[in-house]
């Protein structure tokens, strides 16, 4: 891809915006035939106008495990959605919070150096 033609990187943005909604618009129209309106954490029950705050979770974390069956899916309430999103990141070992880094600070980088002055 040529840096002198960004129309190719916006098209290519473009399509993929459009097959990852056409992709949540399949499994979340299944996943609200399938389960009941009510977010599966706080108990919040919804419809009509609300019913765009009820989203769906993967269980997995992994947005193209979609079973016909529905059994990696759950709804949630974009509250409890982006809580549950956080605490997955939070429980993941080794990754700096706010840039998603791994840890780059050694601090026993120079304990050789120092017992072996001894």
């Amino acid at each position: 891809m040529s840096q002198k033609d960004p129309s190719r990187l916006d098209a290519l943005v473009a399509r993929s915006q459009r097959d990852k909604a056409e992709r949540e618009k399949g499994y979340r129209e299944r996943a609200l035939k399938l389960y009941p309106w009510v977010c599966g954490r706080c108990g919040r029950e919804f419809g009509g106008a609300n019913l765009r705050e009820l989203t769906v979770h993967h269980r997995d974390h992994n947005h193209d495990n979609n079973p016909l069956d529905g059994s990696n899916w759950e709804l949630l309430c974009i509250y409890c959605h982006d809580n549950e999103h956080q605490r997955y990141v939070d429980a993941t070992p080794g990754k700096d919070k706010t840039t998603g880094a791994g840890a780059t600070h050694n601090p026993f980088a120079g304990l050789a150096d120092l017992l072996k002055r001894d």
